[in-house]
């Protein structure tokens, strides 16, 4: 019963679970005595739903590296604050890797190179500081990560049994604050993410902070552009601020006040779930006005890795001339990052991208 990915990232597709199993040459498992309640009775669930949203939020930690990097080449802005020696002087990892990702992607870039000597004296912070913030993101991740694999690998079952003694005993293994708290850390990282990818969309389409022109479309005025769906990224956005709202302070006793206090960390793990979903959106519609942007320096060579994006999006959504329903391109947008695509058209490019 029940249905499971199968395939390659890029290439996944949702199948019966049988069918899949069937494909691997693996056989279903067939339960033994108290194993049911094993898989039911502790942090299981809880456990599923954050590690499949920690996958998914891994690789928004490489695409929002590769499409900030477009974003930043698309506005001229400069890639000095992405100097090692500045990661070297923070002393954060998540920063170092941060700023590795988008040097490479930004190597060889003749559109910085062409307002190198330019007259802005420094970048908008939402350009400027992707290192610190990004970089804070990768930090969450690679917490959370060491907390769910902790998880994964433990007793979370009640009561437990000792072979050795032949004890059984009841304690608290199943209480999943360690996973709940850590559950709502990423949430509030990944939220962050898209706050600073929603603060590039309003960059790109602001003609007075851009200097392009307006909501980047070449017809200003005749023409909408970009402007619906910076709202729809800001609608996102702002709802990730609500979904952000730690569960694990909350709790309520059940069962006659034997369960007296909880984790609430399913009700965390389903709110980072949404927040992820929010997040790519972002990203992607970010990814699209980023893309557009690039249209106006199009006698200029992007860097190695801001080509691979560019023309990654452009196999599947064209240059705005005129408006058109915009639903189909910010679909398209996101089911490139979220399957991995994108990603993995930067790592041809350029190499392996640090999460």
């Amino acid at each position: 019963h029940g249905e499971a990915w199968s395939g390659p990232a890029g290439a996944r597709r949702r199948a019966p679970a049988a069918e899949v199993l069937a494909e691997l040459g693996l056989e279903p498992v067939t339960l033994q005595a108290k194993e049911g309640l094993a898989l039911i009775n502790g942090t299981e669930i809880m456990k599923a739903i954050g590690a499949l949203a920690l996958v998914r939020a891994r690789n928004l930690s490489k695409a929002a590296d590769a499409i900030a990097s477009l974003s930043i080449e698309a506005l001229l802005g400069s890639v000095k604050p992405f100097d090692e020696r500045f990661a070297v002087l923070k002393g954060h990892p998540g920063h170092a890797r941060c700023s590795s990702n988008v040097r490479r992607c930004l190597a060889n870039s003749k559109v910085l190179e062409h307002h190198a000597d330019c007259d802005r004296v420094q970048d908008p912070y939402s350009l400027r500081c992707v290192p610190q913030v990004h970089g804070a993101f990768k930090t969450a991740l690679e917490h959370v990560e060491g907390v769910l694999a902790h998880e994964l690998n433990a007793v979370t079952d009640n009561p437990v049994l000792f072979p050795d003694t032949g004890e059984v005993v009841s304690a608290g293994q199943f209480h999943g604050q360690p996973i709940s708290m850590a559950l709502d850390y990423l949430a509030l990282a990944t939220a962050t993410l898209a706050n600073i990818s929603e603060r590039r969309i309003e960059q790109l389409v602001n003609p007075d902070l851009s200097h392009l022109p307006a909501f980047l479309t070449p017809k200003p005025g005749l023409n909408s552009g970009m402007m619906i769906v910076q709202v729809a990224a800001a609608s996102l956005a702002s709802e990730n601020k609500s979904l952000a709202h730690p569960a694990s302070v909350d709790t309520v006793p059940t069962s006659a006040n034997q369960e007296d206090h909880v984790s609430m960390g399913v009700t965390a793990a389903r709110k980072l779930r949404a927040i992820v979903d929010n997040t790519e959106h972002v990203l992607g519609i970010e990814w699209l006005c980023a893309a557009q942007a690039h249209e106006f320096h199009i006698e200029l060579v992007p860097g190695d890795g801001a080509r691979a994006v560019h023309q990654t999006l452009r196999t599947r959504v064209a240059k705005l001339e005129n408006d058109r329903y915009m639903h189909g391109d910010m679909a398209a947008a996101r089911e490139l990052l979220r399957s991995g695509a994108l990603v993995a058209a930067v790592e041809s490019a350029i190499g392996p991208l640090d999460a």
